[in-house]
């Protein structure tokens, strides 16, 4: 008996050293494939006690993931419980095995407190975890959200319900075990068994066992067969889990600790005189941390439904570029890493030298040209993954070391001529004449600096909305001026379009001129501007007190130099004062770059004769108007035009008046309503449009 209890000793251990070798081994043939990309433009180590804390919190408590729990969609909260589950049953298994205290090697039933408590909890657990795995059966081959279809090979159907399985299994060899050891120790007279009923899965099967008839000896040895299974199957799931598919519990919390904590969606400048940086032809090109988004990914599917490029029918998903990055890691990466790419392509005519091409085998140039940098994929993946980064730098490869005619008129533009507008018949000032606005290089310095921006100077819509603006501050008693013809493109659409030498030769020049002109408040009416004045800029040295106009605006009305008309008062006063139902659409930029969601509606709410209804997709969520990442002097020709379903969704409202914030905004929505026909049903502006009808002037009549 001794014999044979070493004999189990040594085989336990025996198995516990292959696995765990087995599993280092593969993790650290991971961790290599990482070691292939290039260094972070960024410091991804900085306050790294931080960094591990927020990350360990966010994984523990589910936070990105359950922020997306809703009635109809409760799969995030599945997911918490199988992930808490899982967890404390792996502590159960550190203990009483770690430990030896039980399950085969030793008597199973050690009939001390603790024990018991611990398996009651085990008990419900359990349940909360087979649970979990019946709503991911029903998910996943039932319901089949949009977000979870996609193309599998045939080992991966296979492989995918066994995972399921085998979760299960664990939960059920537990409770088997468990039982199987209470019923022999109670029949062999060591123990009573359970306490009123405790643990209550354990108890109610160790009393079914017990009536079966079996001795408990029998009853003993099914408990320790089982055991084993139970160790083996833990012991393989330890060895494949780096193995499988889904590297994310690996992964995901070193990916989020390394996230970006600086502002949000703003893009770093890259090293012009250094071509290896700005090129992204293979694999290696790419940095650690992009590779490891990949690792990391949960494959929710979640950016996958809220891009708008993949909801009107383009060939672009953030899900796909992250999962086939991580599919062609592992395909070419062990090539890299033992030197072979070079022989291999000796033998085979026209190979690529260093495996096949990214651009090409795992996202194509089309995909890539789809992306509205609209921060939607960012924003709601739960494992802070940079899939807009990634294009971002794939469209500076195109841009700057391959040749593409895709964005060049554009680009030839802002370099040219300082804007990207082709074919404009307005001068930078032409919307300004008449109306007294002081001129910085003219008329001398101003308190504040209004950035016009070049859609709201050139571009005949919007000129109403800078002459409507002027006039809010000019009621205000604003000390503002312009910089008139001296102004130039902010830099945004060439940075998005990945032209970003164009990008940081007009940054510099605007950086030089506000300086010269002692520039330190700056208000624009343009999000894009906004992002890049505010949070791209002092990264080449230009720092400024950076506002827009709706939250200056906002701060005027508070401060009570703006003076809005007073909507009627009295029972029934405020519905009957109503003239319009409005609907305000959240710009991206405005909207989940800079997170000023409240400064436009409080405007909105303060506006007399006017009733404000959501779109259904608001805020954080908001649909893309299809402008961004300088989409708007693009064409769309595959599926549907993006600001039409946008369109679509605010004309469900019911809404008289879609109000916005944003000049690409206000463009796109005024093509949507001119395509499909709605002039007469729907008009578009901008809130400064609509606070001028409002404002009381200093000697009581409305309008400036």
């Amino acid at each position: 008996m001794i014999h044979l209890h070493v004999l189990g000793y040594l085989v336990f251990w025996v198995l516990f050293a292959a696995a765990l070798g087995l599993f280092a081994w593969r993790l650290v043939f991971l961790i290599r494939l990482l070691c292939l990309g290039r260094a972070e433009t960024e410091n991804r180590f900085d306050k790294p006690a931080c960094r591990l804390a927020e990350a360990i919190f966010a994984f523990v408590t589910q936070k990105t993931n359950l922020r997306h729990l809703t009635l109809s969609d409760p799969a995030p909260l599945g997911h918490a419980f199988m992930l808490w589950g899982l967890g404390i049953y792996l502590t159960g298994y550190v203990v009483f095995i770690g430990f030896g205290a039980g399950f085969g090697l030793f008597p199973v039933v050690e009939g001390n407190d603790f024990e018991r408590v611990f398996f009651s909890v085990l008990d419900v657990v359990g349940l909360f975890i087979l649970a979990a795995m019946i709503f991911v059966v029903l998910k996943r081959y039932v319901l089949k959200p949009q977000r979870l279809q996609r193309e599998e090979t045939t080992s991966e159907k296979i492989i995918q319900p066994l995972l399921i399985v085998t979760i299960m299994l664990l939960v059920v060899l537990h409770y088997l075990i468990e039982g199987l050891g209470y019923a022999a120790a109670g029949l062999s007279g060591e123990a009573a068994g359970s306490v009123s009923g405790w643990p209550p899965v354990g108890a109610a099967l160790a009393e079914a066992f017990r009536d079966s008839g079996a001795s408990s000896g029998a009853l003993e040895k099914a408990g320790r067969s089982l055991w084993w299974f139970n160790y083996v199957v833990l012991l393989g799931a330890l060895v494949y889990t780096p193995r499988s598919k889904h590297l994310h519990p690996l992964f995901i919390v070193p990916n989020l600790a390394f996230r970006h904590r600086g502002r949000k969606g703003a893009l770093r400048p890259v090293n012009l005189q250094d071509a290896q940086t700005i090129r992204r032809a293979e694999i290696r090109d790419f940095t650690w941390k992009q590779l490891l988004d990949s690792y990391a990914c949960t494959w929710c599917g979640r950016c996958h439904v809220r891009c708008p490029a993949q909801s009107s029918g383009k060939p672009l998903s953030p899900r796909e570029l992250i999962l086939g990055t991580k599919e062609h890691l592992l395909k070419v990466g062990p090539s890299l890493m033992h030197g072979k790419a070079a022989q291999r392509a000796k033998g085979a005519e026209g190979a690529h030298p260093l495996g096949p091409p990214f651009l090409g085998a795992v996202i194509g140039e089309e995909a890539v040209w789809s992306c509205t940098t609209c921060l939607a994929c960012q924003e709601v993946c739960p494992a802070a993954n940079e899939q807009m980064r990634t294009i971002l730098d794939l469209r500076r490869h195109l841009q700057m070391i391959t040749t593409t005619e895709v964005g060049r008129e554009t680009v030839k533009n802002l370099r040219t001529r300082g804007h990207p507008w082709r074919g404009t018949m307005y001068a930078r000032t032409d919307w300004a004449e008449g109306l007294g606005i002081k001129i910085l290089g003219e008329d001398g310095p101003a308190e504040v600096l209004y950035w016009v921006g070049c859609t709201q100077a050139l571009e005949d819509r919007n000129l109403k909305v800078a002459q409507a603006l002027t006039q809010l501050l000019k009621a205000a008693r604003v000390d503002f001026g312009i910089l008139g013809e001296e102004e130039m493109c902010c830099g945004d659409p060439a940075r998005r379009l990945g032209a970003e030498h164009i990008f940081q030769m007009l940054a510099q020049n605007n950086i030089q001129l506000l300086a010269s002109y002692g520039v330190q408040k700056i208000v624009t009416a343009c999000p894009h501007c906004y992002q890049v004045l505010k949070n791209e800029y002092p990264e080449l040295g230009g720092k400024f007190e950076v506002l827009h106009h709706t939250e200056f605006l906002a701060e005027l009305v508070r401060e009570g130099r703006l003076v809005l008309k007073q909507a009627p008062t009295g029972p029934g006063a405020a519905e009957e004062g109503v003239s319009a139902r409005l609907t305000y659409h959240d710009g991206c930029y405005l909207g989940r770059y800079n997170g000023l969601y409240e400064p436009p509606r409080r405007l909105l709410r303060a506006v007399p004769g006017v009733r404000l209804v959501e779109i259904k997709d608001n805020r954080q969520n908001a649909f893309c108007c299809g402008g961004g990442g300088g989409r708007m002097w693009l064409e769309e020709a595959a599926g549907t035009r993006i600001n039409e379903l946008r369109l679509a969704q605010a004309l469900e409202t019911g809404a008289s008046v879609i109000a916005t914030a944003c000049p690409y905004c206000l463009q796109m929505f005024e093509d949507a309503i001119r395509a499909k026909g709605v002039e007469e049903r729907l008009q578009i502006k901008d809130i400064a449009e609509m606070l001028v009808a409002a404002v009381v002037t200093k000697e009581g009549e409305s309008g400036p």
